[in-house]
């Protein structure tokens, strides 16, 4: 390691004296000028995981749904899954350390980690379309080869084809080819022979108005439509054309908001869904007859999705454990028609993909959405072989069938922990086959109505949760207060939990009626503030 030539070209990516930032569950986040140093750092901290792990590793520069002015990293580990716990550590560390102390501490995770520095290095790297993103990749490619690793620009991507490029180079092409044409490819294979028995139905079905939040997902979808065009003719709005990036648009304006995007005209039940920025989130929605708006979230997609794989285990008659795990946001509506109804086992973990995601490892098929469309299906290598040997052996033809779907689920389920191109397709698969409209998806069951409140406090560390996040644990009484409150409601719940990032506490409340989750919202609001420090206005 030539510490040096480090220092020398750390001093053309200066840290702004002071800075602190935290790599969380999105990597590092904010405003774009902030990031230089953090990008150039990241470029040697891949390096170093790659050699320790002699794996290929990513490194997308995006921010997802947040703002254009901001930008952000994240590092994609070898399997495509998100950058080790003790990794984030490492690279908070780095991301922190003052100028003079940086080759120090870079010296340090290569000791801690055990990296040997003699080993080879790849990198790959992706961005999203921001106007930062090309100079800050630059950074980054900067990093790498100060240390000497070798790399790839595959330059415009969306974060989950950068972690299909991550694992299909570590599992040296066995899970397909690490190149946008394989990805294109693997999927829309998986697709058409998912819905080739259904190719003759109604037009209006296979049609669908996508709102890309003037992100790269336009771009990605337009190079993929003439792989699909055959079972699916989507529409494209906000294609980054004259729009900014996720403004007044994208899959999270949609879902907090609940209204339609700008920029996207809207029929009455015509099929619509929002990407966000960099494309790993999903969320669907249509106007009714009578001009109302009804968005369809992460729980609705994973009810209609863990239903359809029930159905075809059932078929199959394979002891193949599913599970589906949501956090405290899930609405109530959906963990009961899931339990009760469709039969399928729920859990619930804290809030943040990476939770969701280690708990879904714990079954055969795994299936986790959060509310805002962020998430996958994860099927084990064991229900994975099994499967495909089912495929090759049964004789009988409906079992077989059955068999042969879930085959083409796994491969549209790319490895990352949410892609809305492979949500989308596998959703309107299902629609397809299963000859349902949106509006009769949507009447599956009734969502409870919610409010989600904010609360600023003095600090919000005086809250603390235990229950995946469901019950306070102090300050002392709150939860008393809350359980208080609840009864007075009917199919009421409340929970309250701090943020990660801000002096705030985080409230949600559902009820029988939108009047009275307003009411509850307020209700435990007020007693947070009471209870817990509160500051500013009284709730």
């Amino acid at each position: 390691m030539d510490l040096d030539a480090i220092t020398e070209y750390s001093a053309l990516h200066p840290k702004p004296s002071g800075l602190i930032l935290q790599y969380g569950t999105a990597g590092f986040r904010t405003k774009a000028e902030h990031l230089d140093h953090v990008m150039f750092r990241m470029g040697l901290l891949a390096v170093l995981r790659s050699k320790q792990t002699k794996s290929t590793i990513g490194v997308m520069v995006t921010a997802s749904h947040n703002p254009e002015e901001d930008n952000g990293v994240k590092l994609v580990d070898p399997l495509g899954e998100m950058l080790a716990p003790s990794w984030e550590e490492h690279a908070t560390c780095l991301a922190n350390a003052e100028e003079q102390d940086m080759p120090r501490v870079l010296m340090d995770i290569s000791v801690k980690a055990a990296v040997n520095l003699q080993q080879d290095a790849f990198i790959v790297i992706g961005r999203d379309t921001r106007p930062t993103s090309e100079k800050l990749s630059q950074s980054v490619i900067d990093g790498v080869t100060v240390l000497e690793g070798q790399f790839h620009d595959y330059g415009l991507v969306t974060t989950p084809q950068l972690h299909y490029m991550v694992y299909c180079r570590n599992t040296s092409g066995q899970y397909g080819e690490a190149t946008l044409e394989g990805y294109y490819q693997k999927l829309s294979k998986a697709f058409m022979e998912l819905t080739k028995q259904t190719l003759c139905s109604e037009d209006e079905y296979r049609s669908l108005k996508v709102d890309c939040a003037n992100g790269i997902g336009a771009l990605k979808l337009k190079e993929m439509e003439h792989y699909v065009s055959q079972g699916l003719s989507v529409q494209l709005f906000n294609d980054g054309t004259k729009g900014k990036l996720n403004h007044l648009c994208g899959a999270d304006f949609v879902k907090s908001h609940q209204k339609p995007p700008q920029g996207m005209e809207m029929k009455s039940n015509e099929k619509c869904c929002s990407f966000d920025g960099d494309a790993d989130r999903i969320v669907y929605h249509y106007l009714d007859v009578d001009g109302h708006f009804h968005l369809i979230d992460g729980d609705k997609i994973a009810t209609l999705i863990s239903s359809f794989l029930k159905e075809l285990l059932l078929e199959i008659g394979e002891s193949l454990n599913i599970g589906v795990v949501q956090t405290a946001y899930a609405n109530g509506s959906s963990t009961r028609y899931l339990e009760e109804v469709m039969k399928v086992p729920v859990y619930c973990t804290k809030t943040g993909v990476k939770h969701l995601h280690h708990k879904a490892q714990e079954f055969d098929i795994g299936v986790y959405f959060e509310a805002n469309g962020h998430g996958t299906v994860l099927f084990s290598k064991a229900a994975e072989t099994k499967i495909r040997q089912l495929t090759k052996e049964l004789e009988d033809e409906k079992r077989k069938a059955a068999a042969k779907m879930l085959e083409n689920v796994i491969d549209l389920f790319n490895q990352a922990a949410g892609d809305a191109i492979s949500d989308m397709l596998v959703i309107e698969a299902i629609l397809t086959l299963k000859d349902l409209t949106i509006q009769q998806w949507d009447a599956l069951y009734m969502d409870l109505p919610n409010r989600q409140l904010k609360v600023k406090v003095a600090d919000r560390q005086v809250i603390s949760t235990t229950d995946a996040e469901r019950q306070v644990v102090t300050p002392p009484g709150l939860q008393e207060a809350i359980n208080d409150l609840v009864k007075k409601y009917k199919l009421s719940r409340a929970f309250v939990r701090p943020s990660g990032t801000e002096d705030v506490v985080r409230v949600y409340a559902e009820a029988d009626s939108q009047e009275n989750a307003d009411s509850l919202a307020r209700a435990v609001s007020l007693a947070v503030f009471q209870l817990a420090g509160g500051v500013g206005e009284t709730p």
